[in-house]
């Protein structure tokens, strides 16, 4: 294993060496001044973009060179390289709520290093919807099946008791759907939520939700860029089969000191900012910002709550941070961080949480080659506690269980700017350690402890990418990621009989146990991924695009609920549990509308086709949690998700937004399940229309300090699984599926309505306060949508039933037989709300 990690690296290292080199062979003379190559006169124009305001890397922005045709878009840390021939250009850079600049340069001799402040649009934009970086982009970027949201555009969505959220905005994207309120994390195109690679500033997160997914982790306002990627993924990612949510946070104000904040009805935050190490002419070499967040529907309730209630706890909190120092032009630094918890019950409750941190260097080598190297360590863990709050009185009779899952990785990710070409490669190494599961029980003073040994496992990773430009309407983007696994000792390793067909097992059948040293290999897993992305455009305003992917998947959450929970168990693959992998093709037509010298309307449609191996399921009664052979209780089958997703935005004008419908169905198919036939996935949801409605009123009139907003979401119920029969067993009716159907049912569709204003406060000559009011109602005509369908037996009546004719009587009889189906809702009433939001 080590010897794989130190090969990887070396050719890692060794590529990057070599590829500076040939560009500094190429840029440099005898007398160490940059100049173009005989016969191949380029040089770089090169530089950073950044918000004039606070100093922010804008993520995205175009800079297009008018008179070559040509351009490039700012990277993740909003750097851009373009090489041309020796002359005079103008440069346009260009971004959404900027004012555009137009930049003459000349290229004589040398290399030139341009950085660029973008001032924010004097007025306030109407365009604050889903957009990506460029007015046309949707149209002439490479990238497919990628959304990319502003954070104004999410802070003016309706949302949930008026708190900005995330997740739930990414929910309102095509391809994207959750099995119903209150259920953590997201699905995308049919995948499961442990198939989204959530990754916050580089570094991934395990649950990204709070109080069991009404929220999420992220905190709006320490926020900079969210980007969802469903696929043509690149080779730079690695890891998930379904998607890649990437949140970047903000890097802090460099400019001068700011403060942010809210205070809502369940929970409050704060956010400061403020440059640092600032010189003698006014720049700062760095910057840092700092946000939290608490809810206090636990304080607000204590006085009403009674009997077992009573002292309750329900709340969560999270603290957000980063900073970036600059060291010199070529190198600068950045550490982020987030902790955060959540607690929920009274004598009796769950406690779960994330902490992640980054540390990332940024590297210039010249104009035309730039790494990233990251370093980032994440935690999760997560525990249930009978005596939550430890009173005296429980010290002796008690139940705590936890569990745990931990990551170290290092990255180094390079880019290589060359004509019509941009090359990436790097690579990655994630060490991670698993706490399956450790409980501890005391009765009457005696302590028991029921431990599962502990599971270790590396993942490496190389990759190679490459972005061209073949012609003026041909662009490719094409790459190759091969992965190695490895499931690590010290442990042991079970083998299970697997002469008993699937649908006969009732428990799992040991049949070898071995033990394994720390170091020791218990199983390799190594799979190449190939990449591939095409772009042709048919004119100025459309295109078609295609794109292939295969991603690896090596660790697992398992879970047999209808929604997951934080008391899911995370495991690696092993011995028993195969890595999932999918295979995806997508196929796309875009278009502009234009009304004059706008795009006021985007149009897409794409359709996709996933094949997914090794997905896994249970057998009956499976025993999920503290179970040493957990693995003899799995199952492993295929599946398949395809679809089409319709998108329709409009840009300007006083009303926009956007209208997203998909049509998309997943199935499983699993030998001793369903009789062996496919059936629908519980992430299967036929039909989901999304619509989002923006309205801004303008500057002038009565309404010129208010602006409003509207969603209705619509989709097709979740598959279930109902009984098909019934029998009685001393009075009691049991359900029961006679045929073993999985999710033969559906429970009825979802619909809800959000509606919000936002009414700015007043701007006073000389004061430097920004605040707004931001009522919202949720759910408006109080729909009671099905979270799930129960069934039980109905209570007892009493009848009277005639007796024989010769006694001439009635006697009295209870009826116990009768079934009945229940509806759970979450939310079954309109929940109206209000929040005070400032910045100073």
């Amino acid at each position: 294993m080590i010897s794989i990690f130190r090969t990887a690296w070396v050719l890692i290292l060794g590529l990057a060496c070599l590829t500076q080199s040939v560009v500094l062979a190429q840029s440099t003379g005898q007398n160490g001044l940059s100049r173009p190559p005989a016969g191949a006169a380029q040089f770089t124009v090169s530089g950073y973009v950044k918000d004039a305001k606070n100093g922010e890397g804008l993520i995205g922005v175009s800079v297009f060179v008018k008179e070559a045709g040509t351009g490039a878009v700012t990277n993740n840390y909003g750097y851009y390289a373009i090489s041309l021939p020796p002359g005079s250009y103008n440069l346009v850079v260009s971004f959404v709520g900027f004012q555009k600049q137009t930049i003459p340069i000349t290229l004589t001799t040398e290399n030139l290093r341009k950085d660029v402040e973008l001032s924010e649009e004097g007025r306030e934009l109407q365009e604050v919807t889903v957009k990506a970086e460029r007015e046309e982009d949707n149209v002439r970027a490479i990238e497919m099946s990628v959304n990319k949201i502003d954070v104004r555009t999410i802070q003016r969505v309706p949302a949930l008791l008026g708190e900005v959220d995330v997740v739930r905005a990414i929910q309102l994207l095509p391809g994207v759907t959750t099995v119903g309120e209150g259920a953590t994390g997201f699905n995308v195109r049919g995948g499961n939520i442990d198939q989204n690679l959530v990754l916050l500033d580089e570094a991934p997160v395990y649950n990204s939700s709070h109080l069991f997914g009404f929220f999420s982790v992220f905190n709006p306002d320490a926020v900079k860029d969210v980007k969802l990627i469903k696929g043509g993924i690149p080779s730079l990612y690695g890891g998930r089969i379904s998607s890649i949510l990437d949140v970047r946070l903000k890097e802090g104000n460099a400019k001068k000191p700011e403060v942010n904040g809210g205070i809502g009805l369940i929970f409050s935050r704060l956010s400061y900012e403020r440059p640092l190490f600032k010189k003698a002419d006014g720049t700062a070499r760095g910057s840092f910002i700092v946000a939290g967040r608490r809810s206090y529907a636990d304080v607000l309730a204590q006085p009403f709550l009674t009997g077992d209630l009573k002292g309750s706890s329900f709340y969560f909190y999270d603290l957000t941070a980063k900073a970036n120092y600059r060291i010199n032009d070529k190198n600068t630094v950045y550490l982020s961080g987030y902790l955060g918890r959540d607690v929920f019950g009274s004598d009796f409750g769950f406690n779960w949480g994330n902490a992640t941190t980054s540390l990332r260097w940024n590297h210039v080598f010249n104009q035309k080659l730039f790494l990233n190297t990251t370093a980032f360590y994440s935690n999760y863990d997560y525990m249930l506690d009978s005596d939550l709050k430890r009173k005296e009185e429980n010290k002796n009779d008690y139940f705590r269980w936890k569990s745990r899952i931990i990551n170290y990785s290092i990255k180094p990710d390079f880019t290589l700017f060359l004509r019509n070409n941009t090359l990436t490669f790097g690579g990655q190494s994630i060490v991670y350690d698993f706490e399956p599961g450790t409980a501890t029980g005391a009765s009457l003073g005696s302590i028991r402890t029921f431990s599962l040994e502990n599971k270790y496992a590396i993942e490496n990773a190389l990759y190679v990418g490459n972005e061209q430009q073949v012609s003026a309407r041909l662009q490719l983007q094409y790459g190759l990621r091969y992965s190695l696994f490895s499931y690590l000792g010290p442990g042991e390793a079970y083998s299970f009989q697997t002469d008993v067909p699937p649908g006969e097992r009732r428990f799992p059948i040991l049949s070898q146990t071995r033990t394994y040293k720390r170091g020791d290999v218990i199983k390799n897993y190594g799979n190449w991924e190939p990449r591939f992305s095409a772009k042709y455009e048919l004119n100025e305003n459309s295109s078609l695009k295609l794109s292939y992917n295969r991603l690896a998947q090596y660790i697992h959450l398992v879970s047999n609920t209808t929604a997951s929970t934080p008391l899911d168990v995370w495991t690696p693959s092993t011995n028993n549990i195969r890595p999932q992998v999918a295979d995806q093709v997508a196929g796309g037509y875009f278009r502009n509308l234009k009304d004059g010298r706008n795009n006021t309307y985007e149009v897409s449609v794409e359709v996709y086709y996933k094949w997914l191996q090794n997905q896994l399921d249970y057998i009956d009664g499976a025993d999920l949690l503290l179970n040493k052979y957990l693995e003899g209780d799995l199952l492993s089958g295929r599946g398949r998700a395809y679809g089409a997703e319709f998108y329709v935005k409009k840009n300007t004008g006083l009303i926009n937004g956007w209208v997203s419908y998909t049509l998309g169905k997943t199935d499983r198919l699993v030998d001793g399940i369903n009789g062996g036939n496919w059936f629908a996935s519980r992430f299967d949801r036929r039909h989901t229309l999304n619509t989002v409605a923006l309205i801004d009123p303008g500057s002038t009139g009565r309404l010129k300090r208010w602006n409003f907003s509207a969603t209705f979401a619509l989709s097709s119920g979740t598959p279930a699984t109902f009984p098909t029969t019934r029998f009685e067993y001393q009075g009691y009716v049991v359900p029961h599926n006679a045929d073993n159907l999985r999710n033969n049912y559906r429970i009825p569709v979802y619909h809800r309505l959000d509606l919000a204003a936002t009414l700015k406060g007043r701007q006073r000559t000389g004061k430097r306060k920004d605040d707004n009011w931001v009522f919202s109602v949720y759910n408006v005509y109080a729909r009671k949508n099905p979270f799930s369908v129960f069934f039980q037996q109905e209570p007892a009546t009493t009848i009277d039933v005639p007796r024989s004719p010769e006694l001439g009587d009635t006697r009295r009889l209870q009826v116990t037989n009768n079934t009945q189906a229940v509806r759970y809702s979450v939310f079954a009433t309109a929940i109206p709300s209000v929040t005070y939001n400032f910045k100073f």
